[in-house]
């Protein structure tokens, strides 16, 4: 049978749009957030509710075709897209049910965490995330989810309840502690690998106003600002987080003109605690060295989430490198101060986010999460409009990896990776691998769903 012929079978089983390279739209619609990436698939299969994920995935398989799964479409690999295949957009379902009483919310897994945050904080309540509001919830999620409130309150999928989900072979099933519990293990944590999630179910938490902002500090002070929050991040009180960062200061008016365009380190903070004392527990490491710029303050936790996102829109050029780190050792230190003083374009950034508290009251074996010993999850992005800056950005990130993987834990958080190799896939689920391997040939036995970092049936 002729494609066009099976996508005219398709067609009256789907509520949504197939868009082929002919139709209008499809352009904008292939795109994805790392303008990285450029690949054009076949057909891209927009639904809407989940009996068109389920017609989409029972004709990818029977037409063989290399299928994509697509939310937000921010994932740093590009690996939400192919070419010459079946992409599976799920950006059209956008349902949000919160149920205050329970302290929950459903959510459809075309969401992207800013539509969650506009839905959950009227109730005074937040789930954790990320830390750019236009990510998409499912790809976050799936990965394991690292942001703001990952110290108070755990991974994203530390409060995950349940998931509806699409398998391989089209069927549809439930996934929590009760019903396939095998497979709520492995999502927790293994990516997109074991099926298409229509729905997520949630834990809120008492989240509203938080205390926030940055503390920046001249490069030439990294040494000892990076002792000095090593220490601070294993005694803070669960309700503080801050993560460390090496950036260029954007010249934007939330910051002084004169700081515009210098190279910093900084520590970007988030506390759930009452202000006087998220002020009084975080005072010692934002009095260490001499801060050029210190501004901590209330805002509500939706205006935190989303404060980046301008600096961020589609369309970047985005090369991603990352790893977990049980310490910052010393040995670490002059690494990070030569790569920051080398940053190469002003939005190329390292981050390390704290990943102790909550999370290590999790055991590494709990979920498919592997890294639950470690303190920090680092990463080093690439960044720059310019397509011709992409060597550049590329060769910097690369260098500074490099250079920083033997001080690692050896794996990385799956949604910072770009494709990178079976061997690195292996090292980021660690000893977890085995069992998801044994998972996936119980659900995906012939690896349908191998855009993603892959984890290959055992």
């Amino acid at each position: 049978m002729s494609m066009q012929k099976a996508v005219e079978q398709l067609i009256p089983q789907f509520r949504g749009n197939i868009l082929t390279p002919s139709d209008e739209g499809y352009e904008a619609a292939r795109r994805v957030h790392n303008g990285m990436i450029d690949k054009h698939p076949k057909l891209i299969a927009r639904c809407l509710d989940a009996a068109d994920v389920v017609a989409a995935v029972r004709f990818g398989h029977a037409n063989g075709m290399l299928t994509a799964i697509r939310g937000g479409g921010h994932n740093a690999g590009g690996l939400g897209t192919c070419d010459d295949g079946l992409v599976i957009d799920l950006s059209g379902m956008k349902g949000i049910q919160v149920d205050p009483a329970a302290r929950t919310v459903r959510v459809e897994g075309g969401c992207v965490w800013a539509e969650v945050d506009r839905a959950t904080h009227p109730f005074g309540l937040a789930t954790p995330s990320g830390t750019v509001s236009s990510t998409g919830v499912g790809g976050l999620t799936l990965g394991g989810g690292i942001g703001h409130l990952t110290r108070t309150f755990g991974l994203t999928i530390d409060n995950l309840l349940g998931a509806d989900m699409v398998l391989a072979d089209g069927s549809r099933v439930t996934a929590n502690e009760k019903e396939n519990p095998n497979l709520f293990w492995a999502i927790r944590g293994g990516g997109g690998n074991f099926g298409v999630v229509t729905s997520f179910l949630f834990r809120l938490h008492p989240v509203s106003t938080v205390s926030a902002g940055p503390t920046f500090w001249p490069l030439d002070q990294a040494p000892e600002v990076i002792k000095a929050y090593r220490e601070f991040i294993v005694q803070a009180p669960e309700d503080v987080s801050g993560f460390l960062a090496f950036m260029i200061v954007p010249p934007v008016p939330l910051f002084p003109e004169h700081l515009h365009n210098q190279k910093v380190c900084a520590v970007i903070w988030c506390s759930t605690a009452a202000p006087d004392k998220a002020e009084k527990t975080t005072r010692p490491m934002r009095s260490v060295g001499t801060p050029l710029l210190d501004h901590v303050g209330p805002m509500p936790f939706p205006a935190l989430q989303s404060l980046f996102d301008p600096l961020f829109p589609p369309g970047l050029q985005m090369y991603w490198r990352a790893d977990f780190h049980q310490e910052l050792s010393d040995a670490s230190i002059p690494v990070h101060q030569k790569y920051a003083q080398q940053i190469p374009t002003g939005l190329s950034l390292a981050h390390l986010y704290p990943i102790n508290g909550a999370v290590h009251r999790v055991g590494m074996g709990d979920t498919a999460f592997r890294y639950r010993d470690c303190l920090v999850a680092g990463v080093t992005v690439g960044i720059d409009p310019d397509p011709k800056n992409k060597e550049v950005i590329t060769t910097w990130t690369k260098e500074y990896f490099d250079a920083l993987h033997p001080h690692s834990a050896g794996g990385a958080y799956v949604n910072f990776m770009m494709e990178e190799g079976q061997e690195r896939v292996r090292a980021s689920f660690g000893e977890n691998y085995d069992r998801l391997a044994r998972i996936k040939k119980q659900y995906d036995p012939t690896n349908f769903f191998r855009m993603n970092q892959n984890i290959r049936p055992a």
